[in-house]
């Protein structure tokens, strides 16, 4: 009797996951089934100037050339040469290159629907099967998996399932349906996303600013476009947000300075308020929580994504090495998994709190301290180098 596998979120993380189980599910016995609120995109994405973009680690590629679709995207993303880290009014720089690590590029930039699209269309309908418009409305568990409520177009569905990945961002309620408590740790910053066009263009840098505001990237893109995440104070952030382009194009400006030149063109801004967000649970017989419901992180160092992509290939790696008489909701399987992914959750977490933290304190004693770490960083090449495979998404 095949059992079933229900991902609820077809999003990056979601799909990622039903990829890199697709290949051994016949052997396994298992039917996966991603469900999805958003209907699916037809045709073929069309660029955009205001698409909103993920920063994806070298790490990650490696990983998506596992799952074969590095070559549907190797065309449209843009490679991260040289990445360039510096605070405002202070000496403090360092800088990495591609060429001094060994590796093509340090990270690539790629357009969210880019990504979507490449993940999607990898995937096998005879072993994937796809719901969607749909949304899970409640997950109850049983002696042997969950029972879950489907809503969708045809009406109210109920479905049973042996294991259950929620990786639907933790919105849905689902986990405090569950009895998951999300702690939360508010920065009291809100992220203003948006793609900017330079006089220079980015000549592939990836430029990490750090301000008395709160930190800011941008991260270059394709079509000589870059990719802004600025971070504010809530309250200052809904004012420049609203800003006609020119005085926000100026604004920005004086925070970013002149490495690229002027800044000459800005599309749409989406804003987003910023905590560190962590589920006490990841694992329950039954069930995994993946992505963003797991850990929603500060997006100054970009690992987000290419955190979520490792527990996603990881999960899938120790669920395909059972046995195929070992159901997939085993607890004994799920917690093993956790445990060979718990290291690389708290370094990553660790790292990325730890900059938002230090750089948004303006302390004349912290700040002097972090510029001598820029400093210190650049000069001393195994601290540099410590530092590069992190960014890069690579253990050890």
């Amino acid at each position: 009797m095949s059992q079933l596998v229900s991902i609820v979120g077809g999003g990056m993380v979601g799909a990622s996951l039903a990829l890199a189980l697709q290949a051994g599910a016949r052997q396994h016995g298992w039917q996966l089934q991603l469900i999805e609120a958003q209907p699916p995109r037809s045709g073929t994405v069309q660029p955009s100037y205001d698409a909103r973009s993920t920063a994806l680690s070298h790490g990650s590629r490696l990983l998506l050339e596992r799952l074969g679709v590095w070559d549907a995207l190797a065309a449209r993303v843009e490679p991260i040469q040289h990445i360039h880290v510096s605070d405002r009014g202070h000496p403090g720089v360092t800088r990495m290159s591609a060429q001094r690590e060994g590796v093509p590029a340090l990270g690539y930039v790629v357009e969210n629907a880019v990504l979507g699209e490449a993940l999607l269309g990898a995937l096998d309908h005879a072993v994937v099967s796809w719901q969607a418009p749909a949304q899970v409305t409640r997950v109850a568990a049983m002696a042997q998996g969950h029972q879950l409520s489907v809503s969708t177009e045809q009406g109210e569905l109920q479905q049973r399932a042996d294991l259950v990945v929620i990786a639907d961002g933790g919105r849905s309620g689902l986990l405090e349906q569950l009895g998951i408590h999300r702690e939360s740790r508010p920065y009291g910053q809100t992220a203003i996303i948006a793609n900017v066009t330079s006089a220079a263009g980015h000549d592939g840098v990836a430029y990490e600013r750090f301000t008395p505001s709160g930190p800011l990237a941008l991260l270059p893109l394709s079509q000589n476009r870059s990719a802004l995440v600025w971070t504010l104070p809530e309250d200052e952030a809904e004012l420049v947000a609203a800003l006609p382009d020119t005085a926000f194009l100026a604004r920005l400006q004086d925070a970013f300075g002149y490495r690229m030149g002027t800044l000459k063109k800005v599309g749409t801004r989406y804003s987003y308020p910023l905590s560190l967000t962590e589920s006490e649970e990841q694992v329950r017989s039954g069930l995994v929580v993946l992505g963003n419901a797991a850990h929603s992180l500060h997006p100054i160092a970009g690992q987000g994504f290419n955190l979520s992509l490792r527990d996603a290939m990881a999960l899938a790696d120790c669920l395909l090495a059972a046995s195929s008489a070992q159901s997939p909701g085993d607890l004994r399987l799920l917690q093993r998994y956790l445990q060979q992914q718990q290291r690389d959750q708290r370094q990553t977490i660790a790292l990325s709190d730890g900059l938002t933290r230090l750089f948004s304190n303006q302390r004349p004693v912290l700040a002097a301290g972090r510029n001598l770490g820029l400093l210190g960083m650049d000069i001393v090449s195994p601290l540099k180098r410590v530092f590069a495979r992190q960014a890069m998404g690579l253990k050890g």
